[in-house]
């Protein structure tokens, strides 16, 4: 099973592959758009100051973190935090990601349907890959369809995770076009561009979670009823 070339032909090449576009079109779409400046000269914690004084979201606190391409909003903590080429470089690409995470604080504030549920799969998306692929694993090596099943379905959640968060990052960036441009911080086509440029690459590392946790998912489910039918 741990050799198995099903796994190598159908999930671990075709996930090798799909991860390794993502990250590469995120990282070239940083790089170009990070290092042109927008055409209001802010950074992100001064685009974020902007968009709050638009009114477009209640104020929420800003905070600068370590690390590259590390920016998140924590709705524990009602904090955005963003990493320091971000905050502090006054790029498109800064201020497209800082209008990113700020359309997650909108979805929060304005009690997004999405952003709740996904909320409530996050349980099963941490223990899915670990837990429910172990329990997976058991199963086929005891051959317990029962204990089998309950990692697929474990791990199923984590799959749902993946499908749910993926329409909550492209309504983020959507409410991140609309917060830039009633800002005022898109003040030409340059600005628009490059910020589309921006989240677009960064939806599609979301579109590749999915795809290989689907293929991932595909494949455990052959094994675990493929293996029953036979027994």
């Amino acid at each position: 099973m741990f050799f198995d070339p099903n796994y190598l032909i159908f999930v671990m090449l075709p996930t090798l592959i799909i991860t390794g576009l993502a990250q590469m079109w995120v990282k070239g779409a940083y790089q170009k758009w990070s290092r042109i400046p927008n055409s209001r000269g802010v950074n992100g914690q001064q685009a974020a100051q902007t968009i709050i004084r638009s009114g477009s979201i209640q104020p929420v606190r800003l905070e600068v973190t370590g690390g590259n391409l590390t920016d998140h909003y924590d709705p524990t903590q009602q904090v955005v935090r963003l990493s320091q080429g971000v905050a502090m470089q006054p790029s498109v690409a800064a201020m497209a990601i800082t209008a990113h995470e700020l359309g997650h604080v909108q979805q929060d504030q304005q009690n997004s349907a999405l952003m709740s549920v996904r909320a409530l799969l996050i349980p099963s998306a941490r223990l899915g890959p670990s837990v429910g692929i172990t329990l997976i694993i058991l199963g086929l090596i005891m051959n317990l369809t029962g204990l089998a099943t309950i990692g697929l379905v474990l791990f199923a959640g984590a799959t749902l995770f993946t499908l749910v968060t993926l329409p909550v990052e492209l309504d983020a960036s959507r409410r991140a076009m609309k917060m830039l441009r009633e800002s005022g911080l898109i003040a030409d086509s340059q600005d628009a561009d490059g910020a589309q440029a921006v989240l677009r690459a960064a939806a599609f590392t979301y579109v590749a979670a999915v795809a290989t946790s689907l293929l991932t998912l595909m494949y455990y489910a052959m094994l675990v009823f493929g293996g029953s039918r036979r027994d």
